[in-house]
């Protein structure tokens, strides 16, 4: 089981947690809700009942003490006296003004009646009509507002140590990212130094002079890969470039050490027009090649590899595909996390970084566009399109350096 699914059994296993923290909450709720409910119901029934004592001319209880402190403890539960013609003789406990507003309670009573309320008979032929107390209210809406603020509070907490954790693993690339260039650049030199010697010493041996050659191409190669190490962490100059042009390049290296059964499809820039887009043309033809080299791995070295560029009007789009194995579409947002991987020994850093590269240096994004298992995926790229005004500007400055 790889870290990926611990995280997703985690999740679940709070969200479970929680739901039954709830489920729990609710319920011991509800059964407060309706004891206060039957204990407010009671508190009516003596509340009618002293009414009816002290209203009774025939009562022979002199003391009613107890009965008027009855009614005076009633300062909760809003309640209507409905006479046996159905108007509102009488209100307590909804405000000041309310109490006196006909119309108002009224409309009090027909809702009660809607709701299917019982109301409590009384001498003369009257009816109470009474309402939950405020406090009883509250208390049926305390499972909502508990789920609020619990969900409140999670939402913040885990944006607070995620935000954490990606600060800390941006800072273990960057440390990572430079030290390996920094490794990489003393055996680099000497390699230099020696293909310098090889070229003085046998300067006549052909075959001699071809490996040299060879070599010096994949001491230029590890210079570039270098150098791509050493820009992670630091912001990237961004110029603008033919896409056409890049993806040729880019197709030209992998196809030359590509299995023979591979087949790329890629634009043709001599048959394109020019489309600029603001890149670092080193940092995305590592994202190029991380692309294709799953691709080839997915394909097990036979299949099609293409690209397609369309736009919008606001955006750049880059689709990589291929006809490999497929990514099931519950991982199209894993295979970007880091460590997640297929291979028997792959890191699962290569796509991690691709999405780095493309959305923090490059304002894009870069996500699987579709998949299906057997048949192959689709990656695309999206940038910013530059406007005309922008390309004008920054053409000349390029034109120049590279002539310089």
């Amino acid at each position: 089981m790889d870290i990926y699914s611990r995280k997703s059994r985690w999740k679940l296993y709070l969200a479970v947690g929680g739901a039954t923290i709830l489920l729990i909450s609710l319920f011991y709720t509800r059964y407060l809700s309706q004891m206060l409910a039957e204990g407010e119901r009671h508190k009516v029934a003596n509340w009618v009942r002293a009414q009816e004592q002290i209203n009774d001319l025939d009562n022979e209880i002199e003391d009613l003490t107890l009965h008027s402190e009855i009614i005076q403890s009633n300062t909760t539960i809003p309640v209507i006296i409905v006479n046996d013609r159905g108007d509102v003789d009488w209100a307590a406990n909804f405000g000041p003004e309310l109490d006196n507003d006909k119309a108002f309670l009224k409309k009090e009573v027909k809702k009660l009646q809607e709701s299917g309320f019982q109301p409590i008979p009384s001498f003369a032929g009257t009816l109470i009509y009474y309402k939950e107390s405020k406090v009883l209210r509250q208390l049926r809406f305390f499972p909502v507002i508990q789920l609020v603020l619990i969900l409140a509070f999670i939402s913040f907490g885990y944006l607070s140590f995620s935000a954490a954790r990606r600060a800390e693993q941006n800072r273990v690339w960057v440390g990572m990212a430079k030290e390996t260039a920094h490794q990489l650049g003393t055996p680099i030199s000497a390699i230099i130094g020696w293909i310098e010697h090889l070229k003085i010493t046998l300067p006549d041996n052909e075959e001699s002079q071809e490996i040299v050659e060879e070599l010096q191409k994949d001491v230029t190669r590890l210079e570039l890969v270098a150098e791509r190490f050493s820009k992670i962490g630091s912001a990237p100059v961004l110029e603008p470039v033919n896409i056409f042009e890049e993806l040729e390049a880019c197709r030209t290296y992998m196809q030359a050490r590509a299995p023979r059964k591979v087949q790329f499809h890629f634009p043709d820039p001599t048959q394109e027009s020019p489309l600029y887009v603001h890149l670092n043309p080193h940092l995305f033809d590592w994202v190029l090649e991380n692309l294709m080299r799953n691709a080839i791995d997915a394909m097990e070295g036979k299949g099609e590899i293409s690209a397609a560029v369309y736009t919008d009007a606001r955006f750049v789009y880059i689709d990589i595909s291929d006809t490999g194995k497929g990514i099931p579409p519950s991982k199209f947002r894993t295979v970007f996390e880091p460590g997640y991987t297929t291979k028997k020994r792959g890191w699962g850093l290569g796509l991690s970084l691709a999405k780095r590269i493309i959305e923090s240096y490059h304002n894009g994004k870069i996500f699987v566009k579709r998949s299906e298992e057997g048949k192959g995926a689709t990656f695309t790229i999206k940038f910013p399109k530059p406007t005309a005004a922008d390309i004008s500007r920054a053409l000349p400055a390029l034109e120049a350096s590279k002539v310089g």
